[in-house]
């Protein structure tokens, strides 16, 4: 199964690169989303079929993260970040000229 569109020229093709999008029916046989777009990087114009039951809206979406599932549930797990995490971190980023002489004395 797909997961996202291409171009020849190997561009990921997004929503802002679709100029038209329909339904290809047929009477016997897998039904099909059809595609057509400019691609962003050649500038050519394309066009994609894909099957019905593979289509997907977030084929066309940028994905904005790379964090897979386990490491969402990880990050579920772990709460929002407190006043004290911020105060902490804040304290140890004033502290954070001393690793440079750590380096220098090794």
């Amino acid at each position: 199964m797909k997961t996202n569109l291409k171009c020849h020229c190997g561009q990921r093709i997004l929503r802002r690169d679709v100029m038209q999008q329909g339904m290809y029916v047929r009477q016997v046989g897998s039904s099909y989303v059809y595609i057509k777009y400019r691609c962003s990087r050649c500038k050519k114009l394309g066009e994609h079929f894909v099957k019905q039951d593979e289509w997907e809206e977030t084929m066309l979406r940028e994905n904005t993260t790379e964090v897979t599932d386990t490491e969402k549930g990880r990050f579920l797990d772990l709460g929002a970040i407190t006043l004290d995490e911020m105060r902490n971190f804040h304290h140890a980023l004033e502290n954070l000229n001393a690793i440079p002489k750590l380096l220098t004395e090794e």
